[in-house]
């Protein structure tokens, strides 16, 4: 009788190894989420201490302290929900990783605000407190900080549910509600700030018009045409030069504009001008790049990365340079308040405060960044590079037009506007162009243009573009923001006014 073959595995230390190896991936899913938060409470301590290095000996070293610290946490929410304005199209068209994207993202996100950081303190409030109504200077400090510390919060909170929300709503909310709460309802300027929310419930309707519109064009004219690269080799030239122009003039508005003086006439003149050397400079370029290309959509998706890519760092630079005063406008406020006992309306911010604005939005989109990315540039409707292009155009163009109207906008409502006009334009064209219908056709020898598919009501709902669901969260969001972070600002300064005054 053969003797059995030797036993060469242990269950028991099998199980037992298995086991360990459970406990260890546990961990590392607990420190994925740890560290990131261990980073940020570290950022926060540094920040109090060179504060404290820098303020210490001087009126009121620890008010200071507290504002920065408070401004450094706002700057990081900023980054941390705001990033997808600038590169959330980019990422989920798949022109750039979203590690690139983000290292992009944060180094340009630093040249904007250090270098047209400028005079921001006059965009705190955009004219919603009446800074007369508010007599003590120490009141009016605490009111800013309250402020800060109320949209910080608020801005979290919309993180971490997936929701991008309008930092400038956050903070213009918050600054209204600690201002009610300091000075009484007559230190809010309400005229003001019924022009101000009517502009941005229409920024994110025009956002998404523009993007259906440029899509509406590259479908017609490249898209469904028979030979899509001559149509490219046409167009997409063009298509650059238009981005090129948009892009120039909305640096010389958002951007430059805020290092030297630059009016709306001057900025429309040198855009068209950009736009016009980069059309005729591409030529040869996508000439060149489109050698040997396939007659098929993904041969014209390798035409749309650069710009997209370009478009990712011009809309990070000049994000950092405008939306830096939404953290540091109330930490200079309270600076100024602080040293010379009465309410600025306008002042330069030192360069330490920038810095810390600058860096704070920084680490906050390297930290918390991917969350909202993935849900603007994946999970609203699928992104190509050509859909994304219309996106990023649209969120330039809106800018451009509301500056030359004198409309206060968000950056957030119109890119996530451009996302959703995208989306819904390609559910509308995919059932009614006649000129797809003639595309399909040829490309098939058998295709019947009466599909019953397209009059069965539930397979009509099946292949929708758009998740309605992160439609209706995302409006519920934009809805709420500003009271919240009002009832939330006027909440923490009555806590403070009774803790410290």
């Amino acid at each position: 009788m053969a003797k059995p073959p030797p036993t060469l595995v242990k269950p028991t230390l099998d199980k037992d190894l298995d086991k360990v190896t459970y406990v260890e991936q546990a961990a590392q899913q607990v420190s994925r989420r740890i560290i990131p938060l261990g980073i940020g409470l570290l950022f926060l301590v540094i920040v109090t201490i060179f504060s404290g290095i820098y303020l210490t000996g001087q009126p009121g070293a620890t008010l200071l302290i507290a504002a920065s610290a408070m401004g450094a946490y706002m700057a990081m929410n900023i980054g941390a929900n705001d990033v997808t304005n600038n590169v959330g199209a980019a990422v989920g068209a798949r022109a750039i990783s979203i590690t690139g994207a983000l290292a992009l993202a944060a180094t340009f996100e630093i040249a904007g605000a250090m270098i047209a950081g400028g005079n921001v303190i006059s965009t705190i409030s955009e004219g919603i407190l009446v800074p007369d109504r508010i007599e003590v200077p120490q009141a009016f400090s605490f009111a800013m900080m309250s402020a800060l510390l109320a949209a910080a919060l608020w801005i979290n909170i919309a993180t971490w549910a997936k929701a991008p929300i309008s930092t400038t709503h956050s903070i213009v909310g918050a600054v209204m509600g600690a201002g009610v709460a300091a000075g009484g309802f007559s230190a809010v300027s309400w005229s003001a700030l019924v022009g101000i929310t009517a502009s941005w419930m229409l920024s994110p309707l025009l956002g998404g018009a523009i993007a259906a519109l440029i899509l509406y064009f590259i479908e017609e004219f490249i898209t469904y045409r028979r030979d899509k690269i001559a149509a490219a080799r046409r167009w997409v030239p063009v298509l650059i030069g238009v981005m090129t122009g948009a892009f120039a003039t909305y640096l010389t508005i958002k951007g430059i504009g805020q290092v030297f003086r630059v009016d709306s006439t001057q900025a429309m003149l040198l855009g068209p001008g950009c736009g016009l050397l980069a059309w005729i400079g591409s030529i040869p370029l996508i000439r060149r790049q489109s050698r040997g290309l396939e007659n098929r959509n993904q041969s014209l998706r390798k035409l749309f990365r650069l710009p997209l890519v370009l478009s990712a760092a011009l809309l990070s630079f000049a994000h950092g340079a405008n939306d830096v005063a939404n953290a540091i406008g109330p930490v200079v406020a309270v600076v100024h308040a602080t040293r010379v006992q009465e309410i600025a309306a306008a002042a330069i911010p030192p360069i330490w405060v920038t810095a810390i604005g600058a860096f704070g939005i920084s680490m906050g989109l390297l930290l918390y960044g991917p969350r909202l990315i993935r849900l603007v540039g994946e999970q609203i409707t699928k992104l190509n590079p050509m859909r994304a292009y219309c996106v990023s155009l649209s969120a330039a163009t809106t800018v451009i037009l509301a500056s030359w109207f004198g409309f206060p906008v968000s950056s957030t409502h119109i890119a996530v506007g451009a996302v959703f006009g995208v989306g819904f334009f390609r559910e509308w064209y995919t059932r009614h162009s006649r000129r797809r219908i003639e595309y399909m056709k040829m490309k098939a020898d058998h295709w019947e243009i009466e599909d019953t598919r397209e009059h069965d009501p539930v397979e009509t709902r099946r292949r929708r573009l758009v998740r309605r669901s992160h439609f209706l969260s995302i409006i519920a969001a934009w809805s709420i923001t500003v009271p919240a972070s009002a009832l939330l600002a006027a909440l923490i300064f009555w806590v403070m006014f009774h803790l410290f005054l």
